[in-house]
């Protein structure tokens, strides 16, 4: 009994001991976290930018200070797609983004589907207007799937850039009237292409692409994409950053005289 009591008397030190060097390593180790986490994001700003276009469309930064930090990205993302191997698409080479369909899927009327007024970026999911595109597939049945093929549909990049944003995740009910999304960043012409209502997201944020590169599958997420009243489509943006602001564009022209892939 003595020699019981011993060793529980002569081992808690150094259980104590141990105890604080465990703490001590668990401190170290969480204050670590956010150098480790700036040290990645100051090596990728894509990763950066995606964190901020969150904050704009959540409503959670201002507008002068969420244009202020976009200006600052640009050189550090134009720097970031070339030193990674980036080449620009010529000017007028544009792909179409829907694979295996083409300009008559494009919806409204010679592209009366494109409504900028009321528009800014900066007022994030709450934005007025539909500065955009949508192109439609032939899913009568809304399972995501092509009729003809049955096959899942893909989204093409329509010009090289890097991936600068996602949504990975959406749920039914979710306020988020795109769903999944991905924004491509064009350094030549310092404009961001917008692919929502994705089913599936294929690139993250840092990945360099080129044009027709897969992007994500044709899906129905987003508030509005989701309800059965809605045919499935992608829903394909311009925007062209002008002193930090980001502005919509037509690119109607672009889906007419595409590559097709």
């Amino acid at each position: 009994m003595f020699e019981t009591r011993a060793s529980i008397i002569l081992l808690a030190p150094f259980a104590i001991v141990a105890c604080v060097h465990t703490a001590r390593s668990l401190n170290r180790f969480a204050s670590n976290r956010p150098r480790v986490q700036a040290n990645v994001e100051s090596e990728n700003p894509c990763l950066e930018f995606d964190r901020l276009n969150t904050q704009v469309r959540d409503g959670l930064i201002d507008r002068e200070p969420a244009r202020n930090r976009i200006k600052s990205l640009l050189p550090r993302l134009k720097a970031y797609f070339y030193a990674r191997g980036g080449v620009d698409s010529p000017k007028d080479d544009w792909v179409f983004p829907v694979q295996g369909y083409k300009q008559n899927s494009i919806g409204g009327v010679e592209g009366s589907g494109y409504v900028s007024k009321g528009y800014d970026y900066f007022d994030g999911n709450k934005h007025l207007g539909h500065p955009a595109h949508d192109i439609f597939i032939n899913d009568k049945n809304q399972d995501g799937l092509d009729n003809n093929t049955h096959e899942p549909v893909n989204v093409l990049a329509m010009k090289s850039g890097v991936v600068v944003a996602t949504a990975n995740e959406w749920l039914v009910g979710s306020e988020l009237r795109g769903g999944k999304y991905v924004y491509v960043f064009e350094p030549s012409t310092n404009s961001l292409i917008y692919y929502a209502h994705n089913n599936e997201l294929l690139v993250r944020p840092g990945d360099v692409v080129k044009a027709g590169s897969v992007l994500a599958i044709v899906g129905r997420s987003g508030k509005y994409a989701n309800p059965s009243r809605s045919p499935t489509h992608l829903h394909v943006g311009l925007l062209v950053i002008e002193d930090g602001y980001p502005k919509p564009r037509d690119l109607y022209h672009a889906l007419l005289r595409p590559r097709k892939y």
